[in-house]
C-alpha cells in the first residue's frame, strides 16, 4: 500500500497556497473546481502530496493539537530566519531531542502545526 496524500480543509485557498508555496516551498501540481464554491489543489513533487480543499459553504478548518506535517530543511537556523523575515511567527522550538535531529514549529493559516526538521 502506498500513502498518496494528506488532505487539509482550508479557510482560504489563496492564503493556504501562498503559505505552502512561499514558506514550505511546495509546487502546485494541479488545481481544479470541486463543484459550486469548491476548489482543490494538490501540492508537492514527490510521491506524497498535500491536498488542500476549500469550500465556500464551510469556512471551518479544525485540526487536533497533536497533529503536524513535517518537512525536512537543510538548516533549522536558516529556516527560522526565513520564516521570521516572511512574517510567520515561530510557534515553538527549536528543539533538539538528540544529537541527530533539530526542529521547530510554525502554524499554517488554518492553525495546523508545520514542523521544519534538520537531520544532523
Amino acid at each position: 500500500m502506498k500513502f498518496c496524500w494528506c488532505t487539509l480543509m482550508v479557510k482560504s485557498m489563496e492564503e493556504s497556497l501562498k503559505f505552502y508555496k512561499e514558506i514550505v516551498g511546495l509546487e502546485v501540481e494541479r488545481t481544479f473546481n470541486a463543484g459550486p464554491g469548491g476548489e482543490i489543489a494538490f501540492l508537492g513533487d514527490g510521491e506524497t502530496k498535500v491536498e488542500l480543499i476549500c469550500n465556500e459553504a464551510s469556512k471551518e478548518a479544525s485540526f487536533g493539537k497533536d497533529i503536524s506535517l513535517g518537512f525536512e530543511v537543510e538548516s533549522v537556523d536558516e529556516m527560522m530566519n526565513f520564516v521570521k523575515e516572511k512574517g510567520v511567527d515561530i510557534h515553538s522550538g527549536p528543539f533538539q531531542p538528540n544529537p541527530h535531529v533539530k526542529f521547530f514549529y510554525v502554524l499554517d493559516p488554518n492553525g495546523l502545526k508545520i514542523q521544519f526538521v534538520e537531520n544532523i
